[in-house]
């Protein structure tokens, strides 16, 4: 074999590790009997430890420096000249990480997690706080073994965004934040209220759920490769393009919850189900620092396009003209008397929430400004988690006027800390903002789109987002898939143009 296959096939049975690794993870989260969290842990974290020592081994640092020397010279941006560089990125990061730390984590994010499913329902914060402080402890311990100069931030957000920092976080929240907060100031003083009490009425999981899924095949959700179950958290995950299963959540008296979570999962299915086969088992399709299989390049990027299903088609007029009747059809008593246009300014309504995943659009992203601004300091101790119930109370009643009367509803309702997922929230506001970069490049290149999209033709769009982001797995970084398709790095000024057309016509001045 040459020094390049030898470097494959050595990958190869990592990722097949981290495949196993994400299967365990999707059982602990649909299926799993609640007695099981503390073995699974132990399960969990054995298999994290041999991924850690056999990444981080002498032996893959061999395989490395033969394989970089075999694609010397060829075309910078071929997938085996990528999948050497990346590797050799995450291998110089993960020789700093001990085994023990990796082990540890593994065993705490199995048990937080369960805890967290029993905490949040009690409503009982006092419950997780000790599985939060651990969480906290070992993410600083991993944020000092990583490195950084600036902000411990800074070392976590390398696992989920390569191309991010705190300080450039703090800044893009600035620009959007000077944006959005006049436009939702306009909308909530015009004291235009949507009718919405439809929404609340009885709808049965199963109708549900066979809509929901109706639509994700029509996006291009392949079955054959996939499948979908109910979980108290939505989530995607991958075991290979070949196995790429999706959650939701179903809410019997507020449809919208399960179908837009729905939606919004089908986007980073597609993703992974588009990945190039050839990248299979490859170190494209593997994340070594995060120690995930996963065909996205970062976490911001997937969520661009769970965003961009979601809300940029899911949450568009056109959408609901053509698909309105179906839905009707599967709850002809609850939406009787419900027309296509009030309901898609129902489901479009601006009102300061709760509920991060049922916010609306204007203010969805305060609610990860403030988690993000928590999960900082948290981490450079500034805040204790002994303070979080209140402190959350009171930045929602800063950033968003509400104010919790639970915890349950409030510092309990995500489940990302219970897994230590410390740097994946500001994931969903960088997601927002590329998925508007994109839809602008789409729209410049596939000519009559919008007039596809209208007639319920997602084959173009899915098309041209496969061609520029999802086959290329984790070739490029998120930086360099937008200027490739876009033309210019992150920026939210088509994300800001896109909220003021789509609300400046639902809330007239």
């Amino acid at each position: 074999m040459s020094g390049y296959a030898d470097f494959a096939a050595y990958v190869a049975e990592l990722n097949d590790l981290l495949c196993t690794m994400n299967i365990l993870t999707w059982d602990v989260r649909t299926q799993m009997p609640p007695e099981g969290s503390w073995t699974r842990g132990q399960q969990l974290a054995t298999l994290t430890r041999l991924v850690q020592e056999r990444f981080a081994s002498d032996h893959m640092g061999r395989l490395l420096d033969a394989a970089e020397a075999e694609v010397r010279g060829e075309d910078a941006d071929s997938y085996r000249v990528r999948a050497v560089r990346s590797t050799r990125d995450a291998y110089t990061i993960v020789r700093r990480v001990p085994a023990a730390l990796v082990g540890e984590l593994a065993v705490q994010r199995a048990v937080g997690q369960r805890v967290w499913e029993e905490a949040k329902p009690a409503n009982d914060f006092a419950r997780f706080a000790p599985n939060l402080k651990a969480m906290v402890g070992l993410s600083r311990e991993l944020a000092d073994a990583i490195g950084y100069v600036a902000h411990p931030y800074d070392a976590l957000l390398l696992q989920y965004e390569p191309d991010m920092s705190a300080a450039r976080l703090t800044a893009l929240f600035d620009d959007l934040k000077a944006g959005i907060l006049p436009l939702l100031k306009r909308i909530v003083d015009g004291g235009q209220p949507v009718a919405a009490d439809f929404l609340y009425r009885t709808y049965p999981a199963a109708q549900q759920r066979a809509f929901a899924l109706e639509i994700a095949r029509q996006f291009g959700y392949d079955l054959q490769r996939g499948r979908v179950d109910a979980s108290a958290h939505p989530f995607e995950i991958s075991f290979t393009r070949q196995d790429v299963r999706m959650t939701t959540r179903y809410q019997e008296n507020y449809m919208p919850g399960a179908v837009f979570g729905l939606f919004h999962e089908t986007g980073h299915a597609l993703y992974e189900q588009g990945v190039d086969p050839a990248l299979t088992r490859s170190a494209l399709t593997s994340d070594f620092l995060g120690q995930y299989a996963v065909g996205g390049v970062s976490f911001g990027t997937h969520e661009s396009q769970s965003r961009l299903w979601e809300n940029q088609i899911g949450r568009s007029r056109s959408f609901w003209q053509l698909h309105f009747a179906r839905l009707q059809s599967y709850f002809p008593e609850q939406l009787a008397g419900v027309d296509v246009e009030q309901f898609y300014r129902s489901v479009n309504r601006v009102r300061p929430s709760l509920i991060r995943v049922e916010a609306d659009e204007v203010t969805y992203n305060l609610h990860i400004m403030l988690r993000v601004e928590i999960e900082m300091g948290l981490l450079d101790g500034s805040i204790a988690v002994d303070d979080l119930s209140e402190l959350w109370r009171a930045k929602m009643t800063e950033y968003l006027g509400v104010v919790p009367p639970t915890d349950t509803e409030g510092v309990l309702q995500d489940i990302h800390w219970s897994s230590a997922q410390f740097g994946t929230f500001p994931a969903y506001t960088i997601g927002n903002v590329m998925s508007a970069q994109f839809m602008q490049a789409a729209r410049r290149d596939v000519a009559g789109l919008d007039d596809e999209l209208a007639a319920g033709n997602y084959t173009p769009l899915r098309e041209w987002l496969t061609a520029n982001i999802y086959r290329h797995g984790r070739a490029f970084s998120p930086e360099e898939l937008l200027q490739r398709t876009t033309g210019e790095g992150l920026t939210p000024r088509p994300y800001l143009a896109y909220l003021r057309e789509k609300y400046d016509e639902l809330y007239p001045v």
